[in-house]
């Protein structure tokens, strides 16, 4: 599937903690659709999925599974954070599925430019799609306590999915824009709104 070339489409990514949600809020409330890949990573694995049958078959659905037959994200996740080789099989089936409802997405969507908001944009060939690259930013001790907050959980436990995630150096040096979000929401809303001009712009 080809996407139009005069679309605009802008990827956000982020590390953990850095406030991508409440950015991609914000585009949302100013008339912009959001293609979220976190959100289609779920609907890919949704009980009856070829994709849900296939992990299951793979790790065993006794491990796996919910009683209800829901994935077990917790589960899994204990798995591939382990196993090099687990994670890159989950990986190769998941990716590619991801991607074609990503694509299918930013081809329906109607708005002047359409955000692609998903955390492993650059870990991934997902960042071909986009015309541009939006990192939300913040320092790490800041990235540390909010996700600390959110999600009752210890510094270490922060600091252990922080590791797995491509340094932020590295996420900088891939953007073509970047939002440091280390002030109030309101600060974030309005450096949202200012990018938002830069974008309409851009797609006329």
């Amino acid at each position: 599937m080809q996407l139009k070339a005069n679309k605009l489409i802008i990827g956000i990514t982020g590390g953990i903690g850095s406030g991508k949600t409440a950015a991609t809020d914000q585009f949302a409330a100013l008339g912009i659709e959001v293609i979220d890949a976190d959100r289609l990573s779920r609907e890919v694995v949704k009980p009856g999925s070829p994709a849900l049958q296939a992990i299951a078959g793979h790790f065993g659905a006794g491990k796996i599974l919910t009683e209800d037959g829901q994935l077990n994200r917790r589960a899994l996740r204990q798995i591939i954070f382990t196993d090099h080789d687990a994670k890159k099989w989950l990986e190769q089936l998941l990716h590619p599925l991801i991607r074609q409802e990503i694509v299918l997405g930013l081809q329906n969507s109607q708005s002047p430019y359409t955000i692609l908001a998903s955390p492993l944009l650059l870990e991934t060939d997902q960042q071909t799609l986009c015309s541009r690259i939006l990192l939300i930013d913040a320092p790490e001790e800041l990235q540390i306590r909010r996700t600390a907050d959110r999600d009752q959980s210890d510094e270490a436990s922060v600091r252990a999915i922080m590791q797995t995630q491509m340094p932020r150096h590295q996420r900088r040096s891939h953007a073509d824009d970047i939002i440091v979000n280390d002030g109030t929401l309101e600060q974030l809303h309005q450096a949202v709104k200012d990018l938002h001009q830069t974008y309409l712009e851009l797609a006329q």
